[in-house]
């Protein structure tokens, strides 16, 4: 998709470290662009590269940044809301997922039948499974939050792990 190829723009990142790791948080033009998690630095910048292979990937160098500080203090504290502008990149489906996994409180969580049906497409929810695997914003658009029907975990981009280890993070949060 075009759009994901980000030619001739520059999208900035910074790396940091939080309970599920390391994270890279991009910026562009437009707004914080992508929240991934994982082992190492040098493969979150990899993945960067993989998602915008025509940008110009720029280190911050500064974990002051606005949008870097934003990013780490809503992975902190999910109770707040996240003060800067996302940069959704994604299908017209995917990033209309997107912005309704945002309407989900933390500590609460919803099945991917009933995002479909908020959405009013009450047959897509596979889709909506693929939409929250193709997230790119970990935690800040929170696919974490979306479970099977039942109630049980179901895959995660990142990992069940880390989607447990986000879900009881919030959960405790909202147990305070």
């Amino acid at each position: 998709m075009a759009e994901r190829r980000a030619q001739g723009e520059t999208i900035t990142w910074q790396a940091g470290h939080c309970y599920l790791g390391e994270i890279l948080v991009a910026h562009s033009s437009n707004g914080v662009c992508a929240v991934l998690p994982g082992e190492s630095r040098d493969e979150l910048v990899a993945e960067l590269a993989r998602r915008f292979p025509e940008a110009t990937l720029a280190h911050a160098n500064d974990s002051r940044a606005d949008w870097f500080t934003a990013v780490m203090s809503y992975l902190i504290d999910s109770r707040r809301p996240l003060s800067i502008k996302l940069d959704l990149r994604g299908t017209e489906f995917q990033c209309a997922v997107w912005r309704t996994l945002q309407d989900i409180p933390s500590g609460s969580s919803a099945s991917y039948g009933e995002i479909a049906r908020r959405m009013g497409v009450p047959t897509a929810s596979r889709a909506v499974a693929g939409a929250c695997a193709a997230n790119p914003l970990a935690v800040v658009v929170p696919c974490h939050r979306v479970l099977r029907g039942d109630g049980s975990l179901s895959g995660y981009r990142w990992g069940v792990k880390r989607k447990q280890a986000v879900l009881s993070h919030e959960q405790g949060l909202s147990e305070r």
